[in-house]
Formats: C-alpha cells, structure tokens, sequence
C-alpha cells in the first residue's frame, strides 16, 4: 500500500512510515492536508469536499498560504521538516555515517545493513527491528521537502508584496530549501526525478533526470538564494553566507569523480568559483579559538550554539512542541551502564550505540599534538553505582579508554589483568580498555563493539525529563567555516590537477583548521567536557558518571606538560603527517593528487567525524570501496562499486506509472541504479 500526500498543492508519493509521521507533526504545525489513498491497480480516489465531512471554520485552506502570514508561516514549517525532522530518529546516522571509514556497527544491529551493505540492503530493506530504517524513509523526506520548497517559490513569486520579507527572504529560503533536497538526492542516488512545480492533481509518472540536469537545477537555486538572502540571523535562519557554503560545495561534488563520465565542459569553472565563495564565507566566521568551544554544550541556545563558526543549524529547543526532538545524542555513545561500579544516568546518556568508531579514527591523529581526538571523544566515566564494591566509591575513576600507538609494551595481553593504577587516588581501574596491548600492531584491541570511546559531539545532559530521556534539545550544526576552509583546500588540490596552481595552494586553508587543533601554551591536555554535563531542570537521584578529565597522559605515556604543542603546520606535501602517511600506504595511493586527496579526507574525518558528511565525501570522490574495504570491518566483505549510489525504493518504482500502466519488471530494473 502507498499514499499519496496532498501537502499545499503539493503531491508527493509517499509510503505509510512516512505518512504517520508527517500527520502526527501537521496535527500541531501549519500545514493541513488532504488524504488520497490508491490501492495500487485498483484506479485512484480523488480528494472530494466530503473528505472529512467537516464544517470548521477556524481552520485555513490553502489560499492562506498565498498571504504574507501564510507565506512565512509556510517557510518556518519548511525549516523544521527540511532540517531538523531528519535528525529525529535513525536515518540520517544511517545514511549519512554508516558504512564508511569512521564507523561500523556497534552493540545494537538495528541498522547494521547500512553499515555492512549485507543481503538485507538493497531497493526493499530487510528489517532487524522497528528501530530499523526503512528503504522509502530518507526518498521521502526529501522529496516532501521539494513540495514545501516549490509551494514556498510559487507563492512568494507570486505574491503582490513588495516586502523583502516576501520578495527576497522567503523566496531566496524556498530557492535554498530545493537546492538543499536535491544535493541530497543527487548525492545519494545519482539520477532522480525534478519536480519543479506543485502539482493540483494526482500525477504518477516519474523519470529520473540526469545528475547534470539536477546539478543545474542545484546550481541555479543556490545562486538564486546567494543573490537573495541578506547576511543577517545566522545560524538559525538561511543567510547569504550559508547559501555560498553550499553553493561551492555543490561545484565541489558536480566536479568530483563521481561525475567525471559527464563533467569536463563545467569542472574548471566550477572549480576556480569555490575559493571566491569560500574566501567570503570564511572572512564572516572565524573558527572558534578551541576546537572544543563547538562542542561545550550548557544549554538550549547556549552560546556554543550560536559561536561565529556556525552557519547554519538545525534548531531545537526545549519547547519540544516547537522544535520535536533530536535523538542524535542516542547513537555514538558506549555501553557503560552493563558494568560492575556503573550504572545509567543522564550525563552518560542513554547509550543506543549504534556506531562504533573504527580504528582508523584512531590512526589518523597525531595524538600528542591534535587536541581534536581528545575533545571529540570521551574515554573516561566515574564509578557511580548506587553501592559501588570496595575499595571504590562514587567518583573514582571506573571507566577508561588508552588510545595508545601499535607496538605499546605497557598493557599486558590479557585486558582484566592489566591492573592499571589511576594516579590520583592509587586504585586499581575497574575497566581499562586498551587500543593495542602488550606490543601489538594489528588493529583490533579489545574487539567488543559495545565498549568504545563515545563521539560526544551530540551529548546532551540538558534533557529534561530524565535518564532514559530521548528528547534532545541542542541543535544540530549543519555547515560551520571549518568545512569552509576544506571545501576551498579541496577545490585547490583538484584545480593543481588540472594544470592551475600548484597543490601547495590547499595547505593555508588546511594549516588554519590544524593550527586551531593544536594544544595551546599553558591548556592542560588532561581537561574534558561535553554536553553530556550540560545542567538539567529535571531533579537527577542518580550520580553522574561525567568524568572531566580525557586518557591523553596514560595514552600517550608522557610527563604532564601544559606548553604549547608542536606545530601541526604542513609545510612538504612529499612527507606528510605521519597518520596520513600510514592510510596511504595501506590504500596504495602514489600520485600527488591521490596522495593530497587522502590528506584532505583525512583532515576531514579529523575535524569534522560524524558530522553527517561522511557517506556523501567518499561517494563523491569514489574512495568508498576502497576505504570501507580497509578500515571497516562489517563492510570489507560485501562493499562494491554499486554501493557508490543508493538503491531507488522499491515502493516508488512499484507505485509509479508509464503511459497509464503500472512499469514492467524490465522498467523497474531500467529506473534502477546499476547493480540492485
């Protein structure tokens, strides 16, 4: 069964998932709908005046939405599905994180398949459970943002204001919200449908237009939002900045590998438009002076949420009627409540623990020197069992994590004799877990993907509602100028291969992200905070396990220092760092190009791991077999080159159309992305 969703004139083929959740959020919000069910081959219903039979006055039909109100009231609905609904549940770590060289599955499978690219992946979603992702969940997430997108520029062309509010803002918003969607939808499934205007009837033949023709369509609607927007409302609202952002990183991924079959008349042209564009961005948002300042959440609207850094942001609050709820804070975090000296409680999260971090997070940092591993992952917790055994007591140090370098003597070969002393109280540590033991080299340390140090950039401590609280309240960064800088540094590497410029030109904007990471002059390597100990307005009875000390000095196995670190500065690109020089060695890459492209997805992993970027980089670069092959277990069997593009759902190829019949299977199998 697949419904169609009439949505402000706009008609989108969706499935059941979706539907439900788009009703429970229109119940409360702006937008009223009309329902036509199809039952597929039986002929179509259309919305009749006695749908519902109801004569309420008070509710708006769709003429509203051709006022000013109605036009902005439209535009604020826009934000929230375009940006923040997809961070409500799993699908945006599932599709955007998974299967790449950061992370593989954890200690809960429910969406192992996107990590794997297993049997159960494919064009129908095999599920492991109902936390499981579902194959139509992200097409149509971002398709119902296209319809919202189209409304917003019809009406606002449309529209007899000569308000800028109407003119400019809401109609440069709606030209942005498409080209949002559609980035998307290239990126993750190459060729897809265009729909540029809303529709008054039922439509249901659909062709998938070529990735050039989406990318023009891209192209052309940022540029219109960039001559539209004013530069005023960062990060919440859209702003010119945020526009030229995703302008250049949209001629960054029409000139990257994945369309080098078609790309050559535009990539120069493309490329050599980044750096004005990023140039322009950087110089209103400096980065932030402490790497860890992005993500020293305190509060709802605190002030790491709105550092100059940030260009744009998906919004929560904690009026949860306003802004539904993040859930992110779920997935990255360890299981430590399972424990002797543990238990669950809100600055420990609620741990999903849906991605673990592969070991090639931990290859890639110069752990002495990068300060970015230390304030991007937790690996210490407190004992904070109700009756803790003796000798510990609550507070003590209970959990830790040595990201320490192969070929490390320190720690014997069995984990739970290791009998490592914490320092400060002379107490053997209840649970030490060692990245490489007693000399080894290999990658695999404790190989139990429950346990593992927890990306904290999503950490929410502020929930108000206790422990096993799952409404997040901190936004969401969507761009912020340390991509910015690596955007531009990319687009230098890719113009030296093409004969302009040398690949030297990427290393100012590469040492500038760098350079911030460094540990400054009189900083203690030993300092720890996340969001995790943000303050709630909910009564805590359960100590908390928020440890603020990081396992830099028994990891690293040096004197307590607080002088400035060594320069991360890259001044030969013959001999880089030596993190970097290990990947491309195991990947085998010896070209310049190849080697500063690596560098570059390196840096991006080191500033910018789980930032929901990750699957897009190495589909559009092609690095994604390769690199998934190496450093991620789940994925090394079963990743190929098909898996460079998402399957098209199964359910919008059965539900579509061809001359007033439903497609072949021969049809099916021509819409579909090779090798599904």
């Amino acid at each position: 069964m697949r419904y169609l969703l009439f949505q402000t004139g706009e008609l989108q083929l969706v499935s059941m998932q979706a539907l439900t959740n788009k009703i429970r959020y229109m119940k409360n919000k702006i937008l009223n709908i009309c329902l036509v069910s199809l039952l597929l081959g039986s002929g179509l219903t259309s919305c009749k005046k006695t749908f519902l039979d109801e004569n309420l006055e008070t509710v708006r039909d769709l003429s509203f939405y051709k006022t000013d109100a109605g036009i902005q009231a439209l535009v604020m609905g826009t934000y929230h599905h375009v940006f923040s609904s997809q961070f409500n549940g799993e699908m945006a770590f599932a599709n955007m994180c998974s299967g790449v060289d950061e992370f593989r599955t954890g200690g809960d499978p429910s969406n192992g398949m996107y990590s794997s690219y297993g049997n159960t992946f494919g064009p129908i979603i095999t599920p492991n459970n109902g936390n499981t992702v579902l194959s139509p969940a992200q097409w149509d997430n971002l398709y119902l943002g296209v319809g919202y997108a189209n409304q917003i520029i019809e009406n606002a062309s449309a529209s007899a204001s000569t308000a800028d509010a109407i003119k400019k803002t809401a109609l440069g918003e709606g030209y942005f919200f498409r080209a949002y969607n559609y980035l998307r939808l290239v990126s993750q499934y190459g060729a897809v449908p265009l729909k540029t205007k809303s529709s008054s009837t039922v439509e249901l033949e659909f062709t998938r237009a070529a990735p050039k023709d989406v990318y023009d369509l891209i192209i052309a609607d940022f540029t219109q939002a960039f001559n539209l927007l004013g530069n005023t409302g960062s990060p919440a609202r859209i702003t010119k900045d945020a526009a030229a952002h995703f302008l250049a990183k949209a001629y960054l991924s029409r000139a990257s590998e994945i369309n080098d079959s078609w790309n050559s008349t535009t990539k120069a042209t493309d490329l050599a438009a980044i750096g004005p564009l990023c140039d322009a961005v950087i110089g209103s948002h400096p980065l932030a002076p402490n790497y860890g300042d992005l993500w020293r959440y305190t509060a709802p609207n605190g002030a790491n949420e709105n550092l100059r850094e940030v260009i744009l942001s998906a919004q929560f609050t904690s009026d949860l009627s306003a802004s539904g709820q993040n859930t992110q804070h779920l997935y990255y975090v360890s299981r430590y409540e399972d424990i002797a000296q543990m238990q669950r409680d809100l600055s420990g999260d609620r741990p999903f623990s849906r991605l673990c971090p592969n070991f090639f997070m931990y290859r890639i940092y110069d752990l002495q020197n990068d300060s970015r591993f230390w304030k991007t992952f937790r690996t210490k917790s407190k004992v904070n069992a109700n009756a803790p055994t003796t000798p510990y007591v609550q507070g003590d140090l209970g959990i830790m994590y040595v990201i320490n370098q192969p070929g490390d003597t320190r720690f014997s070969a069995n984990l739970l004799n290791n009998s490592v002393v914490y320092s400060t109280t002379g107490k053997t540590i209840p649970h030490v877990y060692v990245a490489y033991r007693n000399g080894q080299t290999a990658d695999g340390g404790w190989n139990d993907t429950r346990r593992f140090p927890s990306l904290s950039k999503f950490m929410d401590g502020s929930r108000t509602a206790g422990f096993n609280d799952v409404d997040g309240l901190r936004d969401i960064t969507l761009a912020r100028s340390a991509e910015t800088y690596l955007i531009a540094a990319e687009a230098k590497i890719r113009l030296a291969k093409l004969g302009t410029g040398s690949y030297n030109d990427a290393l100012p904007y590469i040492n500038a992200v760098r350079a911030r990471g460094q540990y400054a002059s009189g900083e203690s390597r030993s300092v720890y905070y996340d969001g995790g100990a943000a303050p709630s307005a909910a009564p805590q009875t359960i100590p908390p396990s928020f440890f603020p000390e990081n396992s830099y000095y028994e990891s690293n196995n040096i004197p307590v220092t607080t002088a400035a670190s060594a320069s991360l500065a890259v001044s030969n690109i013959a001999t880089l760092p030596a993190g970097d020089e290990y990947i491309i060695n195991v990947l085998g890459l010896s070209s310049t190009y190849d080697r500063m492209l690596a560098f570059l997805l390196n840096e991006r992993s080191r500033e910018l791991a789980g930032e929901y970027l990750r699957w897009q980089d190495l589909s559009r670069t092609k690095t994604l077999v390769q690199r998934a092959k190496a450093f991620n277990p789940d994925a090394t069997p079963n990743v190929q080159d098909r898996h460079l593009l998402r399957p098209i759902p199964q359910n919008f190829l059965d539900a579509i159309q061809l001359n007033g019949q439903a497609l072949t299977a021969a049809e099916k199998q021509a819409m579909q992305n090779p090798g599904y």
